[in-house]
């Protein structure tokens, strides 16, 4: 005899688990891209927002010898991750039993964190060096040190006297629309095609302070919002009789050129000192090349009984292509004589991020469901860049849905993530922290409503 788990039966269940689901660590990876608004029966609609709040501590280098690449544990950090926020919202409708279509917005990729205290990357009134010339601090942040940096010693903490009290710090935020139309086809209509164009924005602010960062003390660089475009595709089965429904979903790549302004100090020492010498500007404009990653997402769900659903979702970003090079900052690499002639990044990653995440959601009330995730997330490398130093992380999460009424619904969710221990690293290649035994926490809430 077959069971059949209908979806009116379980409507209470779905999208529980979506409130504060797909929140990731990896690069600069935040919303997930989830579609699953789109994926949902009749008429739809959600808003849901999101909080991060994560404790991201460890400890710098006592070795400041921008040459030297032994990593030395030395001042605590304190917490460097700030708060971050955004908002999803989604709408969807049938114009007929065969075609759909549905406008998304998410804030897909962002960066927030800052460094303060006493450590390496904060500018330090008066730091003296290694034979105590400029010993005018009673207690001085660690020095720079080594034969081979002597000569530069002088303008390093002279670029430190300049930006003294200032804090390392990024802020990245983005912005997508995706506009979507499915056509359903099969006997049933159980099958889905959908895709359609993306319009993305992005900015940036990148500031880097503090002896941990050698001659690139000092560079500070903005990178204008821009907007730019790309495209998503995907196709989906649905069995209802048993709440199945499969997703796979693929993003395109996204190339952004956007007006740049950079600041960097001691540029204009390290053209000096080239062989022949460089003439680099302190300051300059421009224009960035950036490209967002691409990425696949696959979602699973289904009927395990009348009153209680499964989920599963699988995303890959392959973060191992993406690189930040800002002209000026590049320009200067390549001057140093040290990192060949494609010189270096800003920002890069070694590693593709992989994550998964599993759920249950059970209807305890006519009006009321729970639910319960766990979850895993690859991270993008160890070592990865000092702005961002998490190697991914497990998480479990708890989340509830209450139907107000037959249409509108409440949902909140939480999740607590143990972050990887990761190495903050430098572009060159130094080892400039060491991040550990640290954790945080995801809060959402979401409003929809669902006519079928």
């Amino acid at each position: 005899m077959r069971t059949t788990f209908h979806l009116r039966t379980l409507a209470v269940a779905i999208a529980t688990l979506s409130v504060a689901s797909m929140t990731n660590a990896a690069g600069l990876d935040r919303s997930g891209q989830d579609v699953t608004a789109f994926l949902q029966d009749g008429t739809y609609a959600e808003a849901v927002y999101t909080y991060i709040d994560a404790d991201v501590s460890g400890y710098d280098s006592s070795n400041n010898d921008p040459f030297n690449n032994t990593y030395v544990r030395g001042n605590k950090t304190g917490d460097i991750a700030e708060s971050y926020d955004f908002f999803r919202y989604g709408v969807k409708t049938d114009i007929n039993d065969t075609f759909s279509i549905g406008i998304l917005y998410d804030e897909p990729f962002g960066a927030s964190a800052e460094y303060k205290g006493d450590n390496n990357f904060v500018a330090n009134t008066n730091p003296v060096d290694s034979a105590g010339e400029f010993a005018n601090d009673p207690a001085p942040n660690n020095p720079v040190d080594g034969a081979t940096t002597a000569a530069l010693e002088p303008f390093i903490i002279g670029a430190e006297n300049g930006t003294s009290g200032e804090t390392t710090k990024v802020e990245v935020r983005s912005e997508s629309v995706t506009a979507i139309l499915g056509m359903k086809f099969g006997a049933n209509k159980n099958f889905q095609v959908y895709g359609g164009p993306v319009a993305q924005r992005i900015q940036a602010d990148t500031a880097l302070r503090g002896l941990a960062y050698g001659l690139a003390t000092g560079y500070t660089s903005h990178m204008s919002p821009d907007m730019d475009y790309g495209y998503i595709a995907g196709m989906s089965f649905s069995k209802p009789e048993i709440a199945l429904k499969a997703a796979l979903t693929y993003r395109s790549e996204i190339d952004h050129n956007a007006d740049t302004f950079e600041s960097y100090p001691l540029a204009q020492v390290i053209g000096g000192a080239a062989t022949p010498p460089r003439a680099i500007p302190a300051s300059q404009t421009g224009k960035i090349e950036v490209t967002t990653p691409k990425s696949v997402n696959f979602d699973f769900q289904t009927g395990i009984n009348p009153t209680t659903l499964a989920t599963a979702k699988v995303r890959w970003v392959p973060w191992s292509d993406f690189v930040l090079t800002p002209p000026l900052y590049n320009e200067a690499s390549q001057a140093s004589g040290r990192y060949g002639d494609d010189g270096l990044n800003l920002v890069e990653y070694d590693d593709d991020q992989w994550q998964v995440e599993l759920g249950l959601a059970k209807r305890i009330a006519p009006a009321l469901a729970i639910s319960g995730t766990v979850g895993w997330d690859s991270g993008a490398g160890d070592p990865t860049t000092s702005l961002g130093p998490v190697d991914g992380y497990y998480s479990v999460g708890l989340g509830a849905k209450y139907n107000v009424t037959e249409n509108w619904a409440v949902s909140a969710g939480g999740k607590y993530l143990w972050f990887g221990d990761a190495q903050g690293q430098l572009p060159t290649g130094k080892i400039v922290g060491d991040f550990q035994d640290n954790d945080g926490y995801v809060a959402g809430v979401k409003l929809s409503y669902q006519a079928r």
